[in-house]
């Protein structure tokens, strides 16, 4: 295998990554990108993955919602809104707008005399599917 063809295999895997984490709403983690894209990449290798989505995160192309029962979680949905997580199941849900406008956020930093770079709201507590049993 020439470089060329390298270069085009990694581009490949990479685009693929970066599709399966912003084609769900589950908010993948690393394994979960790897065992939906292993089949049609039977070379692709878990570090490969993990080494792309700190890439995309760093690049601001995907976000990190948090750790959720030890694993990293990602979201392909850049725009601000807020994440709820169940403290039972783990399932991460999004919630649409923003709980928290910027004035609130720029009012707060000048008041507590911080350079507020970035922000996000994270809930936790019981999804409605773990209140009910379902």
């Amino acid at each position: 295998m020439d470089s060329t063809e390298k270069k085009r295999n990694f581009s490949r895997k990479r685009e693929a990554i970066l599709k399966a984490v912003r084609s769900t709403k589950c908010h993948p983690t690393a394994e979960w990108v790897y065992r939906t894209l292993k089949p049609d990449y039977p070379d692709l290798s878990l570090g490969t993955v993990y080494r792309n989505l700190a890439q995309f995160k760093n690049d601001g192309t995907i976000v990190s919602v948090g750790t959720i029962n030890g694993q990293e979680r990602y979201d392909g949905n850049v725009t601000p809104h807020t994440h709820f997580v169940c403290s039972s199941c783990g399932a991460v849900i999004d919630i649409p707008g923003r709980l928290i406008d910027e004035a609130q956020v720029e009012k707060t930093a000048e008041e507590m005399h911080l350079r507020v770079d970035s922000w996000d709201v994270l809930m936790h507590g019981i999804c409605a599917k773990c209140l009910h049993g379902k």
